[in-house]
């Protein structure tokens, strides 16, 4: 027989054990949200709070447990909202607080959790603290990391770090100092010893909590504490080294004493309420400190993003992270894309071949233990958009070097919703980028019952996730099954308290079991034959099956049950 990529119906459709209680974190599905590229209720071409709130109901349907809104503060927009002017206000560009309350309280009504970005390693230069400081108040500059100059009538900057968006880290005001930006000038650095800013930090968050939001992704995590001295590196290219080597401006242990506080004030409100580190370190075990049981609830699995179509490679970033996350008892997170990195739909490869991985990387990302984040349109298989004229982007990163770098704009394209024309429905006129023809092909409403579109399959395979008892939570089936299923056999040591457990695999294929279920992954060019794992319940690929054997298409992803 040939099974296509239609879920079979399963007898419970309610969410895994976590899902429901304090603990819904743990194996939760959150789809991010760029705000600016969602849905545009007002027709100036740039998404907003009510526009986001309209479009509930896809995800709803979808089938997450969460959304996550980047920022929608008070801002000049230099870095799209990632340089804050006033923390407890929102931009008029995405609508007012009133909006936001509406909007967390539409969501809740569907079942959706809210989680907001919240930025505190830097502010903008447009803050009332760096406009004092900059005027030249007594004390102002204690907020941010304000230096003299090194050479000849300081000169040069203090020290050797460069931005991440290229060039120095450093720059020059009137009076001769220099301050300190680890990403662009309009972002200046604050300085964490002064509890001054720790205390507003927590009044912000409490702001949003009072609002009734159920979390909170932070941004830069692992940024906010620079070592003592802010030592030279001695090499250039220092983004490059970010997440591989240490580096005196990131993960530097004092940043765990900030979480800790926080995880304290979270805990205090109830409710499940959870903080989400965006955090880049050197090895797993690092990652791993960030969501030890007294600190941050998640943190970002980049290493799973990072990861190449190769099933080595996968094999060994899975066992590493599930190893580390496991040891402080925390669950382990996985994501593909999101508003910084080349969609993986390019990354794989583009064009068809790039689709067939993405989606096959969709379920094998769904089928590990764990929680899991969706970037907007990635149910939809959208590509990236590399072809953006100069004049359109706004990437500091592209306007800093040159058009060297800043390809995050590509992205950040805003989503079809409907119709075969530009905007597709993402508002009543235009787009702040241009949307590619043809578009409308990959619109929701063009893909929305369509068994074979890649919205369908994800719907399919949420509904699943929820459905069977074996996927999910990291707690699901700790009691490992006698059966690892038919026609497979458990290597030695490779099994996991959350019940996964790898099974022989010809090469190129990856393939576990969990309890009552299986998942296989053929990443080669090729059709693969092997002993059936059980019985088809979705694929990314149309499955060849006679209940003893199977044919794995080519750069496709199949679950089993039994």
């Amino acid at each position: 027989m040939t099974h296509d990529s239609t879920a079979v119906q399963l007898a419970s459709s309610s969410s895994n054990a976590t899902a429901s209680g304090g603990g819904w974190w743990r194996d939760a599905v959150i789809y991010q949200v760029y705000v600016r590229s969602f849905a545009d209720s007002d027709g100036d071409g740039i998404g907003d709070l009510r526009g986001v709130r309209s479009r509930l109901p896809h995800l709803a349907r979808l089938g997450v447990d969460a959304v996550w809104l980047t920022p929608f503060y008070v801002s000049p927009q230099a870095d799209g909202g990632y340089d804050v002017a006033d923390y407890r206000a929102v931009d008029p560009l995405f609508g007012d607080l009133s909006d936001a309350d509406e909007l967390v309280r539409a969501a809740h009504a569907q079942g959706l959790r809210v989680i907001v970005d919240v930025v505190p390693n830097h502010t903008s230069e447009q803050h009332p603290w760096f406009r004092a400081a900059l005027a030249g108040e007594p004390g102002a500059r204690e907020r941010y990391h304000f230096r003299p100059g090194r050479g000849p009538d300081g000169a040069e900057p203090p020290n050797d770090w460069e931005s991440i968006f290229g060039g120095p880290a450093w720059t020059r005001v009137a009076d001769g100092a220099w301050y300190l930006h680890l990403f662009a000038p309009e972002q200046p650095d604050l300085d964490w010893d002064h509890p001054e800013v720790a205390a507003e930090f927590a009044s912000v968050l409490r702001f949003w909590l009072d609002l009734g939001i159920d979390g909170f992704r932070i941004d830069v995590a692992h940024g906010m504490v620079k070592a003592p001295g802010l030592p030279d590196i001695g090499r250039g290219a220092q983004a490059t080294l970010i997440g591989t080597e240490p580096l005196p401006f990131f993960d530097q242990d004092g940043v765990h004493e900030i979480h800790r506080s926080w995880r304290r004030l979270l805990d205090s409100y109830g409710g499940g309420r959870i903080g989400v580190a965006e955090a880049w370190a050197p090895t797993s075990e690092r990652l791993a400190l960030y969501v030890r049981p007294d600190e941050l609830h998640q943190a970002f699995n980049f290493r799973f993003l990072n990861c190449p179509w190769d099933t080595a490679a996968m094999r060994t970033v899975i066992d590493e992270s599930l190893a580390a996350t496991t040891a402080v008892g925390a669950p382990t997170t996985w994501v593909l894309s999101n508003h910084d990195v080349v969609r993986h739909v390019t990354r794989y490869g583009g064009g068809a071949r790039g689709l067939a991985r993405a989606r096959a990387a969709a379920l094998l990302m769904l089928a590990l233990p764990g929680s899991a984040y969706v970037y907007q349109g990635e149910e939809l298989g959208l590509p990236e958009v590399a072809d953006l004229p100069d004049r359109v982007r706004q990437d500091p990163a592209f306007l800093r070097t040159a058009g060297q770098d800043g390809l995050r704009d590509g992205c950040r394209v805003p989503l079809p919703w409907c119709g075969a024309e530009p905007p597709y429905g993402f508002g009543p006129a235009g787009s702040w980028l241009p949307q590619p023809a043809g578009w409308g092909d990959l619109g929701v409403a063009a893909q929305t019952g369509d068994p074979h579109s890649t919205l369908e399959l994800y719907r399919a395979a949420l509904e699943l996730r929820r459905a069977m008892p074996g996927l999910g939570a990291p707690e699901a089936g700790t009691v490992p099954a006698p059966d690892a299923g038919p026609a497979a056999e458990a290597l030695p040591g490779e099994s996991y308290s959350c019940g996964m457990r790898w099974q022989s695999a010809p090469e190129g294929v990856l393939l576990f079991t969990r309890p009552g279920f299986a998942c296989t992954l053929n990443s080669r060019p090729e059709a693969v034959e092997l002993p059936a794992p059980g019985r088809p319940v979705l694929s990314s690929s149309p499955v060849q099956t006679d209940g003893r054997t199977v044919r794995l298409p080519p750069d496709s992803c199949t679950w089993w049950s039994w």
